[in-house]
């Protein structure tokens, strides 16, 4: 009995260093671009498949979070927000944290290989990108992008397991994403400007100063809804797309008007319940949208 207590407090030593409930960002989206290959192939669907993906999206993004607070432990110590986390407070020690990276970038290989050979060909990519992107804040104050970037990679990389393919569709939602989560991630990173100039780290609120960087998030945000109209007339999806993407699209609004240049208390509220929320619903509304369709045309024949 202790020792399946000490078993799952480690564990969860370890969801609490990857911030595991975050998975809601991406993971919704994947599932759009696994159902899309579903629809699109008109094949049954794979259960076991659908595990593997599942499967990828924990063991890559365990592997990038892990990496991330791995790479940034030492500006972790010194920045009080972040203190508390599990390398700074030594609940987890450096030496186990990248082991953990280690092994999750091979399972996440492994699995790649159980899907199809594409799959298996660009993981050693996804990994360069999805890792990479923990160094891009020494260097450059469009960081927030390589981090959507990473995130990305989710709808187009669902529908390659399922397709083999690509193809444009799951490809917009790719961009939605991209722009969706860089816009929200300099929202986030608006509560670390002071520490991070004085750390000499690079971010959009460092670099254009709060109210400027708060515009730019607001013209990412734009760009997201750009591509979120593009893509239901492209495929073309009905009228349950329409009303989810209204949802989505006043969520991401919404957080603009709880964030301001001179009160930035409910940074958290925007950046996690908002964004993930719409995220939750957004996916929800395009599935139903894309089953809706396939029920209607099975009663049509």
């Amino acid at each position: 009995m202790i020792k399946a207590f000490l078993l799952f407090k480690k564990i969860n030593q370890y969801l609490s260093l990857v911030k595991f409930a975050h998975t809601v960002f991406a993971l919704p989206f994947a599932l759009i671009g696994f159902f899309l290959g579903v629809k699109n192939l008109e094949r049954p669907f794979d259960f076991l498949l659908f595990i593997y993906v599942l499967l990828c999206m924990v063991f890559a993004r365990n592997a990038a979070m892990g990496f991330n607070r791995y790479t940034d432990r030492k500006f972790d110590e010194k920045n009080p927000r972040t203190l508390n986390r599990e390398i700074p407070k030594k609940i987890i020690n450096p030496q186990n944290a990248l082991i953990f990276v280690i092994v999750n970038a091979l399972l996440f290989i492994l699995t790649t290989y159980f899907i199809n050979d594409i799959c298996f060909y660009l993981s050693p990519v996804a990994l360069i990108v999805i890792l990479g992107y923990s160094f891009t804040k020494r260097f450059t104050f469009i960081c927030h992008l390589f981090l959507g970037l990473g995130l990305s990679l989710a709808p187009i990389g669902a529908y390659l397991a399922i397709t083999g393919v690509f193809a444009w569709t799951p490809l917009f939602f790719s961009i939605i994403v991209l722009f969706w989560v860089s816009g929200f991630d300099i929202i986030y990173s608006l509560q670390d400007k002071e520490i991070d100039a004085s750390m000499h780290l690079k971010s959009v609120p460092v670099f254009l100063g709060i109210r400027n960087a708060i515009i730019f998030s607001i013209i990412l945000h734009i760009i997201c809804l750009i591509f979120i109209v593009y893509a239901g007339f492209i495929y073309p999806f009905g009228l349950i797309y329409w009303i989810g993407s209204a949802i989505f699209i006043g969520l991401l609004f919404y957080q603009h008007l709880l964030v301001k240049p001179n009160d930035l208390s409910k940074v958290n509220m925007a950046f996690a319940t908002l964004n993930g929320i719409g995220s939750v619903v957004f996916s929800l509304f395009v599935l139903s949208d894309l089953f809706s369709q396939s029920i209607f045309e099975f009663l049509s024949f």
